[in-house]
């Protein structure tokens, strides 16, 4: 089996991506566009590779008729599962700040290596501080956040406190919450107001520097 380049690993992830979640294939020009290639003919060129290398078929007669082919050797997928998350901005892992939250871009990960299946409410943020590195979350760490999560007790929320945000371990005592710094040098954190929990982190991507 032939091996994939990126980019025909991202176009195969995209199209995975809508048939998983869109119930539909995406078009030549749909992928043209989300890779911001010149015209659709880029597109068709990378997905008669893909046919090619056996990842891809046609159903004839069929609109929209790409069918991802799933191809297994020995009980495991030949090809790894990448999947695009958007990136959200920064969080502290520190003192809570002011929230702004603005796409940066996206991560790609391998969900069969963190486990996860990621959802239209997933998303990653960039860890900036150092209040987590007991849970070994460190500066420049991306989190990945599943929005609308009920946390539990003792994990990792990325939180809204008192109208600033924060990446916190939830903690919940005598039946009332607050934010745990995995870091001696900081204190907990407990709401005078308002906690709103915008998501629970379900996994961690540390990029090669």
């Amino acid at each position: 089996m032939k091996e994939l380049t990126e980019r025909q690993k991202q176009i195969l992830d995209f199209i995975r991506h809508k048939q998983d979640f869109d119930k539909l294939t995406p078009t030549l020009r749909e992928i043209a566009s989300h890779f911001r290639f010149s015209s659709p003919n880029a597109a068709l060129a990378h997905v008669q590779a893909l046919r090619v290398k056996g990842f891809l078929k046609n159903s004839p007669g069929r609109a929209r008729s790409l069918q991802l082919v799933n191809l297994r050797q020995g009980g495991r997928p030949l090809a790894p599962q990448i999947v695009s998350v958007p990136i959200y901005g920064a969080i502290p892992a520190g003192r809570p700040m002011d929230a702004e939250q603005e796409e940066e871009g996206c991560v790609l990960i391998d969900v069969d290596t963190l486990g996860i299946k990621p959802t239209t409410r997933t998303f990653g943020l960039k860890v900036h501080g150092d209040s987590m590195i007991g849970k070994s979350i460190i500066d420049g760490d991306i989190v990945i956040i599943e929005h609308g999560v009920q946390p539990r007790s003792g994990d990792v929320v990325a939180a809204l406190i008192d109208g600033q945000v924060t990446l916190k371990t939830f903690v919940l005592q005598q039946g009332k919450p607050y934010l745990r710094a995995e870091n001696p040098r900081y204190p907990k954190l407990i709401p005078q107001e308002e906690l709103q929990i915008q998501g629970v982190m379900v996994a961690l991507v540390r990029r090669r520097k």
